[in-house]
């Protein structure tokens, strides 16, 4: 996987017919040479937030954000009102999803009955109609549940999908129970809160032999976990966000933009996430993209909303924080980004892909997001790569405002 004459992972074949495309749309072949061809990247958690809270973000409005930042298919967390615990809810989504879309969008099936984690959900009913099972927003308490689950799961060939939450060890906590809420008096959520439960799925995992995957991890030992599950056969993988990557919780500041969960931890979990990426630990990198309302964000740490968004300025943030300082190479970015991903959750490759000026730097700046959601703790940041167009099965879903073709 190379760069050559601009193309990224692109054959000699699909670069011709990518040129084809480009020139098609009125892309000149003298702006081609200042720009560079990336595959479309894919993203397997975010949150569109329709139906049910459509003052936070639609369908329309997140995948027009998604194709500005150069992805072409998405993944959608099934938090939603309703839940999609049913076909009937499940349909009503995809319903929208197909009539507001520009680019491809699948949604998850939640595990349990309003991911209440009291009830499964009837899984046998959903999964011809979602890309996996997943209770995103919520760790399933019962491990009894959770086992039950993988059972009926691997049997229908589907993933589980675990956002990894022990309600018990929270305690009301908000950011990292670490060095900045000793220091100014926060509640503080615990590590274990997340690995403990991280440890119970990898064990139900090996005896189910369920392919089961983890959702944005944060912490040093869910990454010592899921390396040793991987040596023993455990069909796991994982991923992290762009934030876990480049921040920790001594960049924390007094503002809602600051809080998600999981929340940004030590210094010490940063250097492992980013030796997991390294070591083939970690297979993706996926957003958490969490849009809210500009109130619901207003709050401080202590009140507001958790998430923050990221699917326009996740590949400039990477691009600019870890390869062109040296510590990924581009090529394994672009498969975080792109092919494992695709390869884990069964989607193809169609026609997408985007077109990039890396030599274009600038700040962040959260008023121009397509996103409705503007809530990032990377305002002002300064970085490199804007994305010019973004295309999907062939057809231009995005264009820089401006931009001479």
């Amino acid at each position: 996987m190379t760069e050559k004459n601009g193309f990224f992972a692109f054959s000699p074949a699909d670069a011709a017919a990518v040129s084809g495309v480009l020139s098609a749309a009125g892309f000149s072949l003298a702006s081609l040479s200042e720009y560079v061809v990336l595959p479309g990247f894919c993203d397997v958690h975010v949150h569109f937030r329709e139906p049910g809270f459509s003052y936070k973000e639609t369908i329309r409005s997140g995948s027009r954000a998604a194709a500005r930042g150069g992805y072409t298919a998405v993944c959608t967390m099934p938090n939603l009102k309703p839940v999609p615990d049913s076909t009937e809810h499940l349909l009503a989504q995809q319903e929208i999803i197909d009539r507001d879309a520009c680019i491809h969008v699948h949604p998850y099936a939640s595990i349990t009955v309003e991911e209440k984690g009291e009830i499964l959900s009837p899984l046998e009913a959903l999964a011809p109609h979602c890309i996996a099972f997943s209770d995103d927003g919520r760790g399933v308490q019962f491990g009894a549940m959770m086992e039950q689950a993988m059972i009926r799961a691997r049997a229908l060939g589907k993933m589980i999908v675990a956002h990894c939450e022990d309600n018990s060890l929270l305690h009301g906590g908000y950011i990292h129970d670490g060095a900045y809420a000793a220091s100014h008096g926060h509640r503080g959520i615990c590590s274990e809160s997340e690995w403990g439960q991280v440890r119970r799925d990898l064990e139900l995992a090996k005896k189910t032999g369920v392919r089961y995957h983890v959702c944005h991890i944060s912490t040093k030992e869910t990454v010592a976990l899921i390396r040793q599950a991987k040596k023993e056969g455990v069909d796991v993988t994982c991923e992290t966000g762009p934030h876990y990557l480049l921040m920790d919780d001594r960049m924390l500041q007094e503002d809602g933009r600051f809080k998600m969960n999981p929340p940004l931890r030590s210094p010490e979990d940063r250097e492992a996430l980013i030796e997991g990426v390294l070591d083939g630990t970690i297979d993706m990198i996926a957003t958490d993209h969490a849009p809210h309302s500009r109130e619901e964000k207003s709050r401080g740490l202590e009140n507001s909303a958790f998430g923050i968004v990221g699917l326009e300025t996740a590949f400039p943030l990477l691009y600019t924080g870890l390869v062109r300082s040296g510590i990924l190479p581009m090529e394994k970015l672009m498969d975080l980004l792109v092919h494992a991903p695709r390869r884990r959750f069964g989607l193809p490759m169609g026609m997408d892909f985007s077109l990039w000026d890396l030599n274009e730097c600038y700040e962040i700046d959260p008023e121009d997001f397509v996103s409705m959601g503007k809530s990032t703790p990377f305002a002002g940041w300064k970085v490199w790569g804007k994305n010019i167009a973004t295309f999907c099965g062939g057809k231009c879903v995005w264009k820089a405002e401006g931009d001479e073709t």
